[in-house]
This record gives structure tokens, sequence and C-alpha cells, in this order.
């Protein structure tokens, strides 16, 4: 039989050992690790908590958030993009989380509805063009870009990424499924060359004369013109003259949840809170040439010098709502 001061010690430890696993948040993120151990850091030396993360494609820790059930580590899952956020929802990997906090930081077209995930940073998919051969009264709205006078004139990114996918599914949440796909067929006929493999290459092309105007997220924007200042590329923000709920930028986010079965979900809703606040979105948002998801928090000055746009104001679940969807319709219009 132990004695009353073994008793005493095993259980003083497991009080301990409680109290240290409480200071922890393990997280799984598909994205990149040098754009979230800085904010990660942050955190700790504000709280002590300590962020243990895993990552990988969105895809794989999907599955393994599944396939661990009640036995995963995992406590928030963070990625990008409202397509596969709304896909670990839809997959019961996240929980709902009431907090009046995520509530007042994260617009309502940012989060899920049933507030499984929130929105933390704002990425735009616009127009991109060769100054040097389009001028901004050119352009217009997505959908101009059908037009025939574009012909032999537009690049694009691969339809198999789901930055596409959501854009087309936003799209038809606006026009419905006939329309967008009339749309997305005019696209294809204007097409100058195959679809690339991602935003870079496509502005690399528009830069080259290979093509007059390309859509991209604006990070990648930011990104290829701090390298190479001199290209010939400048952003135009479409769909800004119509006066409907729809009209707007086509935004997209990258965000987090809290996982279905997590062990410490008083901590992680406070992380995915701190990472809403004023104080850290703009660390959250500047590190990857992002907008604040956080409305009373100004972008970066980089990104702020690209100027004011109306963002659709369509919740960005449709996004994944209407992801299977999009996929099929762009695969019928010849969009590889």
């Amino acid at each position: 039989m132990k004695s009353l001061k073994a008793v005493f010690f095993s259980a003083l430890f497991m009080v301990g050992n409680s109290a240290a696993q409480a200071d922890e948040v393990v997280v799984y993120s598909a994205r990149n690790e040098q754009l979230i151990k800085p904010l990660f850091d942050a955190y700790t030396k504000e709280t002590g908590v300590q962020i243990k993360f895993v990552t990988d494609k969105e895809g794989p820790l999907m599955a393994r958030l599944k396939a661990e059930g009640r036995n995963t580590p995992a406590d928030v899952f963070m990625t990008v993009d409202a397509g596969n956020l709304w896909q670990a929802a839809r997959e019961d990997l996240l929980k709902p989380v009431n907090s009046k906090v995520l509530a007042a930081n994260i617009p309502e077209h940012l989060r899920d509805p049933g507030n499984e995930w929130f929105g933390l940073s704002v990425r735009a998919r616009t127009v991109v063009y060769n100054r040097n051969k389009v001028k901004a009264g050119e352009l217009g709205a997505y959908e101009d870009l059908a037009n025939p006078k574009w012909k032999a004139r537009l690049c694009l990114r691969t339809s198999k990424k789901v930055y596409n996918q959501s854009l087309v599914g936003m799209m038809m949440s606006e026009h419905g499924e006939d329309k967008t796909e009339q749309i997305v067929r005019g696209w294809v006929a204007n097409l100058a060359t195959d679809p690339f493999p991602d935003d870079t290459k496509a502005m690399e092309a528009v830069a080259a004369g290979l093509c007059d105007v390309t859509v991209v997220n604006t990070y990648y924007f930011g990104r290829l013109i701090e390298k190479k200042p001199d290209l010939p590329l400048a952003i135009f923000w479409p769909n800004q003259n119509l006066k409907n709920k729809a009209a707007g930028v086509h935004v997209n986010i990258s965000g987090a949840g809290v996982t279905r079965h997590a062990k410490h979900e008083a901590a992680a809703i406070k992380l995915l809170e701190w990472l809403s606040s004023e104080k850290a979105q703009n660390l959250y948002a500047d590190v990857n040439l992002e907008y604040p998801a956080n409305p009373k928090v100004k972008a970066d000055a980089t990104v702020a010098a690209w100027g004011a746009f109306k963002p659709n104001l369509i919740n960005v679940a449709q996004a994944g709502a209407l992801q299977a969807k999009a996929v099929m319709l762009m695969d019928r219009a010849g969009y590889k």
C-alpha cells in the first residue's frame, strides 16, 4: 500500500502536470512556418503559453485530424482559403465557438455563419495588368475579361488551385450557374496561352508581353514587385461601380477554428481572440502582405499604397459551399 506521503506527491504531480498542459496549444497549420512562427513566439512572450505546431498541406492535415479523431493532439486548425475551412467544418473537424471578442473583431462576412472558423487575414484576388499595353480605363469587372476585346490577351492560373475555384464559386453565388459558365468560357476563349501553375508566373508572362492582364492574389504582386520593382505591372480593383451587395473585389481569407476534440479548448479560443486583436493583426497580416481581418486595424504601408477598394460582402463561406460545383463548371468550360 502506498504511504500517505506518496499519494500526496502523486496527486500534486497530477495537478501540476494538468496545469502545465493547460499552458500550451497545439496547432495544425497549412500556413508556412515562417509566416506563423513570429506570431506564436509573440504570443508565448506575452502570455507564457507555449504553441506547438505541425505544418503540412491542408488536405493531409484534415485527413490526419479525421484519422486521429478523439485522440488528436490538435487544438486549432489553421489554413488558407474559406473553401478549405468550410470543408473542415463540413467534415465535422471543428466546433462552434461562442466568443464576443471574435464576433466584435471579425466582420460577419469573414467568418463561418455557425462560428466554427474565423478569418484572421484577408487576401484580395484582383486584376494585374501591363501598364505599357493597357490603360486602367479599359478594365472593369472580372466578368469583362470574357469580352472578345481581350482575345489572346488574358493569362490565368490553373483552375486546379483553390483560389480560382473560390472566385468562380463566389461568381456563381452572384450570377447563378449558367451565366457564370458563359463568363468562364469567355475567359478560356481569351487565353493567350495555357494556364500557369502559380500567380507569379502569370504576372511574369504579363510583364514579358505574352499577355496583357491576369487575375492574382495581391500578396503575390507585392512579393514580385519587392524583388523586381521595375516590372511594368499595376493593380486594378474590379467591380467597383456596381451597387448591389455582391459588387466589389473578390476577397478570401486565411483563418482558423478550434478542433472538434481540442484538449485545450479555452486556451485555443484565447489564442484565436489574440490573433484577431488590434495588437496582433498587423503582425499577422503584414508578414504575408495581406490585409487585416479586423477593420479597426490599418493595412501595412506597402499594402495600403495599392489603393483602397470596396470588397465583395457575400459571406466567404459561399466559396466553400459552391466549390464542388465550381470545379465541375470550370471543367465543362474547358478551363484547365
